[in-house]
């Protein structure tokens, strides 16, 4: 790690090099994240120089009150840091005070007392039509056994055509949607909060086939979709799988198969479902939560007008 001045008595600064080297040792954290720490703790020390007039000692850090934080917080705005970035900085302040109070040399309970910058929601990032329709597609799968290939495709169908969470699709056992006369999934989704879902003839086709192809016993008890070995799949798996077509398919990092959940419910709001329809398809406990899909709508709209209009 690269060497820097830091404004800190000694004991302070041993404690907080000792601190690192824990991180990346015996905690593993990722060195991106070792360093964003150091940083960030680094800023604290100098911002403490100057409120505490002198560099600051274990002394000098021992009872901080969350006002101090405060001041911290409120001077990294001030030069235009944003709510992830003073998040992130102050949660690196909390491990190393945990660090030290473990140590018996400080009292953290003044960092944690304080809570933490309120973060922005960040917009889901849906596929459009086009590409959801490539994505689950059985003849683009980049899989050579067929039946894999037809498992991957009925998986993502019932993400984009139901509305799953992945979790939720893996969750189903080899006795639901055997028949045509399956036309609605009862799913349990977070929180133990139970759903019913439609299945659009597609999916249900795309399972059908599926089944057709698949190599293991699925009238059992077991799950519907089985890894190689015909085990139950592993989500990782499918997650590879998709990476690889989302290059093949020039498609952004963000076509992931959670992404095809997000383009489920902004499909459907586009094309004129209400927010209360979605909320109940998507099982969100909130309507606020479904809400944030108004945000996509918005934004696409108004690329297409930045993009369309003459005057734009």
């Amino acid at each position: 790690m690269q060497e820097f001045l830091i404004s800190a008595r000694p004991d302070l600064q041993d404690a907080r090099q000792a601190w690192l080297k824990a991180l990346a040792g015996e905690r593993r954290l990722a060195g991106k994240t070792v360093e964003a720490y150091e940083r960030d703790t680094r800023q604290f020390l100098q911002f403490l120089t100057g409120h505490c007039g002198g560099p600051p000692g274990i002394a000098d850090i021992a009872d901080l009150r969350p006002a101090d934080l405060r001041g911290f917080l409120a001077a990294r705005r001030s030069d235009g840091a944003g709510a992830r970035t003073l998040g992130r900085g102050l949660a690196g302040i909390r491990s190393l005070l945990r660090y030290l109070e473990r140590r018996g040399l400080v009292n953290a309970a003044g960092a944690a007392a304080l809570r933490a910058p309120k973060q922005p929601k960040s917009l889901p990032k849906p596929l459009t039509a086009h590409d959801a329709r490539r994505v689950v597609s059985a003849g683009e799968q980049l899989v050579e056994v067929p039946w894999v290939a037809a498992r991957n495709a009925a998986v993502l169908t019932l993400l984009y055509g139901c509305g799953l969470r992945l979790s939720e699709a893996l969750g189903l056992s080899g006795t639901e949607l055997a028949s045509t006369s399956d036309t609605v999934l009862r799913i349990i989704g977070k929180g133990g909060k139970t759903r019913l879902v439609p299945v659009l003839p597609v999916a249900l086709k795309a399972v059908t086939e599926y089944r057709r192809l698949c190599p293991y016993d699925l009238d059992t008890n077991g799950p519907l979709f089985r890894g190689a070995r015909g085990g139950p799949l592993n989500p990782a798996i499918l997650q590879r799988d998709m990476a690889k077509l989302r290059s093949a398919l020039d498609l952004p990092d963000t076509a992931t198969p959670h992404a095809l959940r997000h383009s489920f419910a902004t499909h459907l709001l586009g094309r004129g479902g209400d927010l209360r329809t979605i909320q109940e398809l998507l099982g969100h406990a909130s309507l606020s939560t479904t809400q944030i899909y108004t945000g996509v709508d918005t934004a696409r709209l108004l690329d297409i007008y930045d993009a369309a209009h003459p005057r734009a």
